[in-house]
């Protein structure tokens, strides 16, 4: 049961971190302040199961492999590989099971299918780091703490109850982008189409609600249409 709390609480703790992490790192390239991920709250599901493989990684036993800097690079390149792997499989099960691309690499040198490429692997290594030789310590404090003050595993369920509603309530978009992904025989992207509906309430002189990305005057389905009938005349301009 402990050991359960303790994996809850870094998934909570990594989801939250890792929604502020790309806040940042969208508002730097975009220069606009654009809610990340496919849930309303702040929170991106990948990062929480991201600190959880730290978590589980950093505890495996290498202390046969010598000298110490040669074990440093063995546990992050199992980091490395490992949070790769993951966002390789989340990005496909989200194209081919949905055909919704969540986030989109193929302009990135060296990608795969435009869900991964080396210089986010990298960043993953750089931030397995970061967590190791600056954050593990503080995070085994943070654990015994809780298992000492258990009655905090009630501000967890109340994460993760409203984090089951987001997930239920978003899931609806989710149908809907995958029933057009579906009808026209194309791939969604997920971010595109967010975009798109933040300048439509621009020129329309509407609110942009950050939380709530999709919600506008005018139906999603149109949206959609409008933004594919924009992307293929694009394409017929360039032949």
């Amino acid at each position: 049961m402990e050991f359960f709390l303790t994996l809850t609480f870094l998934f909570a703790v990594g989801a939250f971190c890792g929604w502020v992490i790309e806040l940042i790192f969208r508002r730097l390239n975009s220069k606009k302040w654009i809610n990340p991920g496919f849930l309303h709250g702040p929170y991106l599901p990948l990062y929480g199961c991201g600190l959880v493989l730290l978590f589980l990684i950093a505890r495996i036993p290498l202390g046969g492999i010598s000298p110490v800097w040669v074990r440093y690079v063995v546990l992050l390149a199992i980091i490395c590989a490992v949070m790769t792997l993951i966002e390789y499989i989340a990005g496909l099960i989200f194209i081919k099971g949905m055909g919704i691309k969540l986030w989109d690499y193929s302009a990135r040198p060296g990608n795969i299918q435009g869900i991964i490429c080396p210089l986010f692997s990298f960043f993953w290594a750089a931030l397995g780091a970061a967590y190791y030789f600056l954050v593990h310590p503080y995070i085994l404090n943070a654990l015994a703490w809780l298992s000492n003050n258990l009655a905090f595993s009630f501000f967890i369920g109340m994460f993760f109850g409203v984090f089951i509603i987001d997930v239920v309530h978003s899931s609806q978009i989710i149908v809907k982008l995958k029933k057009f992904a579906e009808e026209n025989k194309v791939v969604v992207k997920y971010e595109s189409i967010k975009d798109h509906i933040r300048d439509f309430n621009q020129n329309a002189a509407a609110k942009y609600h950050f939380f709530s990305p999709f919600r506008s005057d005018s139906p999603l389905a149109e949206h959609l249409k409008e933004m594919y009938l924009k992307l293929e005349k694009q394409r017929d301009s360039r032949k």
